[in-house]
């Protein structure tokens, strides 16, 4: 019974949006027709008489109060809007219209099942658009403890968001956690760590895991037969539980290169062991991945230790080592480590061989390997590029090839050449970055700024040609050069990655939405009656009460402005202007 008279509720519901979105106009000429037959019982003709004389009395002080409450509320209603549109790229009058007027008024819902019929085309560009927006790992992410915390110790700010911190705890779970990590104390003890929120119990815990690993186990170990011999053996270090105080309780990068040394010696052993029993089961596979992962992540800090500390050469070894062994995890990106490195150390022709291998159509691309690119074409022409002599003579060939290079990294990151020719301010990269976004051309711009002016000339070229990419590509959102068209969702994910005391690049720039120029429109006009009409009240009372009596006469077919303002003549006995005789026959 229920559900028949919701499918009821439902039909008619259809039928009265049906009506609305096609009838509308029968709906209009039935009201018309029925104000029409109801004159007379409505005293239409009255009422409107009544109305009239009523505003007649109203004096000019009621006309400046009307006028100045009207220009406060639109004041009220246009800093409200113009709020909401800073912080949520909307109009919050457009969101609340097409969330809750438009379904009522026959619009499509955009969770309705009527989505599953679109086209293939459509299909294809909403998954690119997903992925085109996934967060990703900062290859270059900062230590929490020796960088980030004391940029909070100095400044008072805190330089990484909850939802990016949330992201790192998740990344950390997936990495250096397994089922079977209850069967070891000290990695159960991590487990719990890894989803604590409070940095102390983070860091209390992985001192806990330690001292476990400090208690001698005797293992019984029959050497003769009828007799038995303790042994004393040490348990297994917990590589992650010096992980976690090299990330988090280091206040140096020095003290943070010991701990992971540390932590490389126990990973180290657990990896050798789990590497033994992997084809043992599904349990071991799952541990001999866990500890791979634990393995590659330490010895990539220390090389990103050793370049900070300055040992750039020795990183360099490091992390080609590190490729070398393990070939298939890419998803660390070392490479962007090995390019940086390369750059500082001036070894322009390994960093071409880098990006040779890695600068694919088939790889996904990252603001550092097309900057990259476009730096070292920019290097060959840089030093001797002139704007006027270039327009003058026209772009050599290595040139032109270098001006494509910029517009290429461009199209892929637009965001990356204010902060590389410093129109805006840096912050510390966050430990996540979303693609072709702003939190990429932070962390891209932060450790590369120093290559690009170390050559002479790239900044010049980058600020002479950069702009020009955008009269390629005049709609971004639609269509793309060389790239796919740009992801509308990057701004919304950067302000959940950006700290909020950065102003998050946006692109491409947002036209202001009708309702912020509408209630703009109208402050300012509201405003204006409002100091007319107290400067010149009895002027503003006379034309209003002549406006009211022309829309409210039997004759409003045949006003003009003309009769409005010999009406303002008329109340304010204004003498008629002398004629001029020089135009006399």
């Amino acid at each position: 019974m229920a559900e028949a008279g919701t499918g009821f509720l439902e039909q008619l519901k259809s039928c009265i949006v049906w009506s609305w979105t096609y009838l509308w106009t029968v709906w209009f000429f039935i009201v018309l027709f029925l104000v029409y037959i109801l004159r007379v019982p409505l005293k239409i003709n009255d009422n409107l008489s009544t109305v009239s004389m009523f505003l007649n009395t109203l004096t000019p002080k009621f006309y400046v109060a009307l006028t100045g409450t009207s220009s406060l509320i639109s004041g009220l209603i246009l800093i409200f809007e113009w709020w909401y549109f800073r912080k949520y790229g909307t109009s919050f009058i457009e969101q609340v219209s097409v969330s809750h007027l438009r379904p009522l008024l026959g619009g499509v819902d955009n969770n309705s099942s009527n989505n599953s019929n679109s086209s293939n085309g459509d299909s294809d560009s909403n998954r690119q658009s997903v992925s085109e927006c996934k967060v990703w790992r900062n290859p270059l992410n900062l230590f929490r403890g020796a960088e980030y915390n004391r940029y909070t110790w100095v400044t008072g700010r805190e330089p990484l968001t909850y939802y990016d911190m949330n992201l790192s705890a998740q990344d950390h779970q997936t990495f250096f956690t397994c089922d079977s990590d209850h069967l070891r104390p000290a990695d159960a003890i991590m487990q719990k760590a890894w989803r604590e929120r409070n940095p102390q119990a983070r860091i209390s815990a992985a001192h806990e895991a330690l001292e476990i690993n400090e208690i001698r186990s005797r293992v019984e170990v029959p050497l003769i037969a009828s007799s038995t011999i303790w042994e004393i053996k040490l348990l297994p270090k917990c590589a992650t539980a010096y992980i976690l105080l090299a990330e988090e309780e280091a206040t140096t990068i020095a003290e943070a290169e010991k701990l992971f040394k540390q932590a490389l010696k126990a990973g180290d052993g657990c990896y050798r062991r789990s590497q033994q029993l992997q084809h043992h089961g599904s349990q071991y596979e799952a541990q001999h991945r866990r500890d791979t992962n634990v393995l590659v992540y330490i010895k990539r800090r220390l090389a990103m230790c050793a370049r900070r500390l300055g040992r750039t050469r020795e990183a360099v070894k490091m992390m080609r080592d590190l490729m070398k062994e393990f070939p298939l995890l890419s998803m660390f990106n070392i490479h962007e480590n090995l390019l940086e490195a390369l750059l500082e150390l001036q070894a322009y022709a390994d960093v071409q061989a880098v990006l040779a291998k890695y600068d694919d159509i088939s790889l996904p691309k990252s603001a550092t390997i097309c900057y990259t690119a476009a730096l070292l074409k920019a290097r060959a022409v840089s030093d001797k590029f002139s704007p006027e002599a270039a327009s003058r003579r026209g772009l050599s060939t290595a040139e032109m090839n270098a001006v494509e290079a910029i517009h290429r990294a461009v199209e892929f990151n637009p965001h990356v050449p204010k902060y590389l020719l410093e129109m805006k301010s840096l912050i510390l990269p966050p430990e996540h970055i979303l693609k072709r976004g702003d939190s990429e051309a932070i962390a891209y711009a932060f450790f590369h700024l120093a290559h690009w002016k170390r050559v002479e000339g790239a900044l010049n070229l980058l600020h002479c040609t950069w702009e020009g990419t955008f009269r390629m590509i005049p709609y971004p959102l639609e269509k793309g050069h060389l790239f796919y068209p740009y992801p509308i969702c990057t701004e919304t994910a950067d302000r959940e990655l950006l700290p909020s005391f950065h102003e998050v690049s946006v692109y491409p720039k947002k036209e202001l939405p009708f309702f912020i120029l509408f209630t703009a429109g109208l402050c300012s006009f509201t405003a204006m009656l409002a100091l007319l009409t107290h400067q010149f009240p009895e002027l503003m009372g006379v034309f209003a009460k002549a406006m009211i009596d022309i829309f409210c006469s039997t004759e409003f077919r045949d006003w003009n402005c003309k009769s409005i303002f010999m009406r303002v003549e008329d109340e304010l006995e204004i003498p008629p202007a002398p004629q001029s005789h020089h135009f006399q026959n």
